[in-house]
């Protein structure tokens, strides 16, 4: 398939800079084979499913990921900012840097402040190891370990997507705001998104009507961010991400299938992942390890019924995934309604729930 096959046109004010409050306020959309749309709420979740359906979340927690300092160099330093992408060791993590032209291997780069003295420059250092292509590196830095997690605690900033950052700043209610009330494990530098609608009071009810819950971990990177820059798909290729899939999550997802309940992912990661750790014969697997998964329509799922997801950007590996459970053209005339119904798209916007087509 071609790039322009997923192009469609968004209103700049369809785009969502703050998330519906309470969060599970948000609109909902049902999209079903041979069906009509639906208009429902992300609170109406519990009777839109059935006793017996298990709900797969992704548990990761986003990093303050976003980190500005200066590139060192003697006789001159050039103001830089990176946004970490995915850890490769307990000092060494991938970044998107920019200016990336302004970089070569061995350059020292540091980050922090230099004028607020409660953020040392110096204190969160880093060299260039390698550098590849769109302003990716590979930085070692001086600390290590929970060290190292707790400068960038200290000294970075949520990474708010560009299409959010290049309207307004990031400011202390994003820190709340672009973070799953369920995130537990550190890794990610962008939220699973479909996950902001979920409130302690829908989690309650859920339970109460019987969904199950399966907790799995899919650190995002940074390249969930990057477009796709050949017009042949089979050209591009996914940044690779970790996850983890416990087995104890593997078995309720079987569990759940074998006795007729559906297996629903909340959010594209929590779908990736599954479909990363399936068998031929359709049964999940634990597993631990890098996934580069990349979901095109013609591509036969094996673990997942549902799909409870944000709406995303024009042509995006994410809106090819969607497209594929659901089918193109119903994904197609399903986004064009929810422009034409005021839906508010991308990472603090609303969301669909797909089932299977």
């Amino acid at each position: 398939m071609q790039l322009s096959d997923f192009d469609f046109d968004l209103p700049a004010d369809r785009i969502a800079l703050r998330p519906a409050k309470p969060r599970d306020s948000a609109r909902l959309m049902l999209v079903a084979p041979g069906a009509a749309t639906e208009d429902w709420r992300v609170s109406d979740l519990p009777a839109l499913l059935r006793v017996g359906d298990l709900l797969v979340l992704n548990d990761t927690k986003v990093i303050p990921a976003r980190l500005k300092g200066r590139r060192l160099r003697v006789g001159s330093d050039v103001a830089v900012e990176a946004t970490l992408h995915r850890r490769l060791s307990p000092h060494t993590w991938t970044a998107f840097m920019k200016p990336g032209k302004r970089l070569a291997v061995g350059d020292r780069v540091a980050f922090g402040s230099t004028v607020d003295r409660a953020c040392l420059a110096g204190a969160l250092d880093a060299v260039i190891r390698e550098k590849g292509e769109g302003g990716e590196v590979t930085l070692a830095f001086d600390l290590a370990g929970p060290d190292l997690d707790a400068a960038i605690a200290e000294r970075g900033a949520m990474p708010l997507p560009p299409y959010i950052a290049a309207r307004r700043a990031e400011d202390v209610q994003d820190q709340a705001d672009y973070q799953t009330i369920y995130a537990r494990e550190p890794g990610s530098v962008a939220a699973p998104t479909a996950g902001l609608h979920f409130t302690d009071d829908l989690m309650v009810r859920l339970g109460s009507a019987g969904v199950g819950i399966a907790r799995v971990t899919l650190h995002v990177g940074a390249g969930t961010f990057l477009p796709v820059k050949t017009e042949d798909l089979g050209q591009h290729r996914m940044h690779p991400e970790f996850g983890e899939v416990s087995a104890e999550a593997a078995a309720a997802v079987n569990a759940t299938r074998a006795a007729g309940g559906r297996v629903v992912c909340v959010g594209t990661t929590s779908l990736r992942l599954l479909e990363s750790a399936v068998d031929d014969a359709g049964a999940v697997r634990a597993f631990a390890g890098e996934t580069a998964i990349f979901i095109t329509p013609g591509y036969r799922f094996r673990a997942v019924d549902g799909l409870m997801t944000n709406f995303h950007l024009p042509k995006s590996t994410l809106f090819m995934l969607v497209s594929a459970f659901a089918g193109l053209k119903a994904m197609r005339a399903a986004y064009a309604e929810a422009v034409a119904r005021g839906y508010r798209f991308y990472s603090y916007g609303d969301a669909n729930l797909l089932w299977r087509a």
